[in-house]
């Protein structure tokens, strides 16, 4: 799982640095500004679904085979929904004919991306984590190979539309290879990890879409506050700026998203399943995991934020050449979110399980209003430095949230116990 997350997000950056250095400022920011515009609707497609997945069968174990097949129905009703939004947006809304046409293109990522997620899920619940990491290595591996190819062997091709193009038919073919794997869960050719039964045997199948749909729709709607608060800002940026800031921002972005790896694949990869089960069935190990977590978090994004204050002086210009030297300060601005997000990953996982997502969903759509209404006061007056410090603003609110509920709610037996130990 190390091994292919690092190599993921190595991937992943190399071919930011490379479009950023082939596009220019101006179409960097474009393209990135589309991008955000078609990853910010993609949790509308599948609406929760591969989270509500770890959830359940976590909870009921081999039973809860009886959700499959109503959730592929459910994953279609969505995806389609989601598509319909961002073709209307792109047609409508208040942009340049070659934006439209980037959003109309890169709407295909939607597909690529449920797939993704939901055969990610299906791994993690057979604690498959060699073919987890490989599956979600190749996407970035892929599309890096791509565009080295485009970029160096095809000079004269390389444009936004290109890369947009690049993308979308990679979007594809993970979709067909994610229909082909899925396929098998729903045979039942599935390999549930820590659970009793061998065998799916015969289900009562009793639910259906809006069974699924009120199930759902708290994990659905955390991954969309999520993409609000953590990058709707290069969309504002974009409407109210223009795109080069965007392209200097996004550069600050990249190197953010790259360094939320770590947390990212050690609490939404590898714990989280076992969170579920420790949760219910081992509520001792479930709060260790939680205290040690928080200082391991505290330690390991404190080291981060100081190393990206010392290397992003010289990194940013070497990496994506001195017309993005103004990403430099929006960088070290980010940079005070590392030890934040960090804790924040950890405390907010405590509040997927058992019956507190409501409660977590909750936060989520505080800090997203929040965010956007710092965002819509800041951006007008400090520019791209008015959408950093947004960002870091609402990222300390979030884990204030989480931490405040794990303490109160989640743990509130574990810390009366200590309390009263202590006295």
């Amino acid at each position: 799982m190390w091994i292919g997350s690092l190599l993921g997000a190595f991937f992943a950056f190399l071919t930011q640095v490379i479009l950023a250095r082939h596009l220019g400022v101006n179409n960097f920011g474009l393209f990135a500004s589309a991008m955000a515009t078609v990853t910010l609707v993609t949790p509308l497609a599948g609406f929760g679904v591969a989270q509500y997945w770890l959830k359940v069968f976590g909870s009921e174990g081999w039973h809860a085979a009886r959700w499959v097949t109503p959730s592929f129905r459910f994953i279609l009703v969505s995806t389609l929904l989601a598509m319909s939004i961002l073709i209307i947006w792109a047609l409508f809304g208040p942009h340049e004919s070659e934006y439209r046409w980037l959003i109309l293109i890169l709407s295909f990522y939607i597909f690529g991306q449920v797939s993704i997620e939901l055969v990610s899920s299906k791994l993690q619940l057979e604690e498959r984590f060699i073919t987890l990491s490989t599956w979600q290595l190749l996407p970035h591996l892929i599309r890096f190979v791509m565009i080295v190819i485009l970029s160096y062997g095809f000079t004269s091709w390389v444009s936004v539309e290109a890369i947009a193009l690049t993308y979308a038919a990679i979007a594809v073919v993970f979709t067909m290879v994610g229909i082909f794997h899925l396929g098998k869960l729903k045979k039942g050719r599935f390999d549930l990890k820590g659970h009793d039964f061998s065998s799916l045997g015969k289900v009562n199948e009793n639910q259906n879409v809006l069974d699924v749909l009120s199930n759902t729709w708290p994990f659905g709607l955390a991954a969309f506050f999520q993409l609000i608060y953590f990058q709707s800002d290069i969309i504002l940026v974009k409407y109210f700026i223009g795109d080069e800031a965007v392209g200097l921002y996004n550069v600050a972005f990249t190197v953010m998203a790259a360094v939320y790896l770590l947390p990212g694949v050690i609490y939404q990869k590898y714990l989280l399943p076992k969170m579920h089960r420790w949760a219910n069935y081992d509520r001792a190990k479930f709060y260790q995991v939680y205290f040690q977590g928080n200082v391991a978090m505290l330690i390991i994004g404190t080291l981060a934020m100081i190393s990206l204050w010392f290397i992003s002086g010289w990194a940013i210009p070497l990496l994506f050449t001195d017309q993005y030297k103004g990403s430099v300060i929006l960088l070290n601005m980010l940079a005070f979110s590392a030890p934040i997000i960090f804790i924040a990953f950890n405390a907010g996982s405590t509040l997927v399980t058992q019956e507190h997502m409501k409660r977590k969903v909750k936060y989520m759509g505080y800090v997203a209003l929040i965010n956007l209404v710092l965002n819509i006061i800041m951006i007008p007056l400090y520019g791209a430095m008015g959408a950093a410090f947004s960002t870091v603003l609402s990222n300390g609110i979030l884990l204030l949230f989480y931490y405040l509920a794990a303490k109160r709610v989640v743990f509130l037996r574990e810390y009366t116990s200590i309390k009263n130990a202590g006295n």
